[in-house]
């Protein structure tokens, strides 16, 4: 009888592990922990918020490679006197006082061996629309990866929207 309650609680065990698993892979994307927890509905969609639009944080989108993260000094045009009580208002007014900034946990990235050349320049000048490639940014109170960008679904998208496909629009 021993034997079989040993074997009972291991199976038990085994699907507890394998159901926690399965959630953690089915569950969607995990959002990671920043410095500053920066709240992207709050900012772009909350009906009394500001209704930031994308490009006036990521300012560099329309006209060079990289979007950018904005500088603390832009934050704090608006942080210097709102919600100045808040604990993230001021971990990032501290860190703006220092002359840094925030050391964000990147979320959208190709890897280096991809040997991508990506800029945001044309798709932005296209009217792409930045939930395509990055997912419902503006109703998420914090960001995480929602659009797995892999060769076919950029091939796709392309395809879709008549652009080129050629190797070297995309890899030099």
């Amino acid at each position: 009888m021993r034997k079989a309650s040993k074997v009972i609680f291991l199976a038990t065990a085994l699907v507890f592990v394998i159901a926690f698993a399965l959630l953690r892979v089915l569950g969607g994307a995990e959002a990671p922990r920043q410095p500053v927890e920066f709240d992207h509905w709050q900012h772009v969609s909350k009906e009394d918020g500001p209704q930031i639009a994308c490009d006036s944080c990521h300012e560099h989108a329309a006209s060079g490679p990289h979007a950018t993260t904005p500088n603390t000094s832009t934050c704090m045009v608006c942080h210097d006197s709102m919600k100045t009580e808040s604990a993230e208002v001021q971990k990032l007014a501290a860190i703006s006082e220092q002359g840094k900034q925030p050391e964000w946990v990147r979320i959208y990235w190709f890897e280096r061996e991809a040997n991508v050349y990506f800029t945001h320049k044309p798709h932005v000048r296209a009217g792409i629309d930045c939930a395509v490639c990055h997912g419902d940014v503006k109703q998420m109170h914090r960001l995480r990866r929602e659009v797995e960008q892999t060769m076919g679904w950029c091939i796709d998208c392309h395809q879709e929207q008549q652009a080129s496909v050629d190797c070297y629009a995309c890899h030099r």
